[in-house]
Order: structure tokens, then sequence, then C-alpha cells
């Protein structure tokens, strides 16, 4: 069993920047692929960003490229999410998963554990 528990969340302007955090208790950590999601009010979860257990192999939704950054921290049992330029369209829940793999997946079914979300608003 792993718990998963999301912070940094919260109230940003349009152009700002946020850091995610989730932190892992439990079984052992590095043995999890990670992944962000998100979910806005009427749409389907979304993966936002994926990373292997190592950290070595990573994932982005095509329309956040070059503006989100995932990494993990194995020793702290901590994966990350750095949000910059945020925009209105980011608005939404953001949740931690965790995989019993070596690798992450863009499908959200595949994932074995989840955090309560975080929530993220960004004005205009």
């Amino acid at each position: 069993q792993v718990q998963l528990v999301e912070s940094g969340g919260g109230l940003v302007q349009a152009g700002g920047s946020l850091r995610l955090s989730c932190a892992a208790s439990g079984r052992s950590f590095s043995g999890y692929a990670m992944g962000w999601f998100r979910q806005a009010p009427g749409k389907e979860r979304e993966l936002v960003a994926g990373i292997s257990w190592s950290g070595q192999d990573t994932y982005y939704a095509d329309s956040l490229k070059g503006r989100f950054t995932i990494s993990r921290d194995n020793a702290k049992n901590t994966v990350y999410l750095q949000m910059n330029s945020l925009k209105p369209e980011d608005t939404a829940i953001y949740y931690c998963a965790a995989r019993r793999s070596t690798f992450y997946s863009t499908e959200h079914r595949d994932y074995d554990y989840w955090g309560q979300g975080t929530q993220v608003t960004v004005s205009s």
C-alpha cells in the first residue's frame, strides 16, 4: 500500500508559477512510476506528466511541453511538478498517482494509488 499526499496548489495569476509536491509513504517509492494528472470541471482526467521509477524517462502532454517539469527524489519519497507560465486553462484539480511498474502510462486506469488532489486556480 502506498499513500500519496499532494501539496502546493493554490491561487495564482496568469503567468505565475507553482510547484506541486507529492509525498509518498508506505511501500518502497523507488519501484513505482509516477504521474501527475489533472481534471477540470466537466472534463476527463488527463495525464499532465509522467516519470519512470529511475527518473530518467519523462512524458509531457503536448500542450504543456516547455512549461511544466516533473521530477522525483526517491531518497525523499517525493515527486514534484514545477509549473511555469500558468494559464487560466490550467485551472484544475491536480492528482498524483503511482503505478506498480518501472515505467509510466498515459492511461489513468493503469495507476494503482492516487492522492486526494490539490486545487490549482489560475486567474486571468
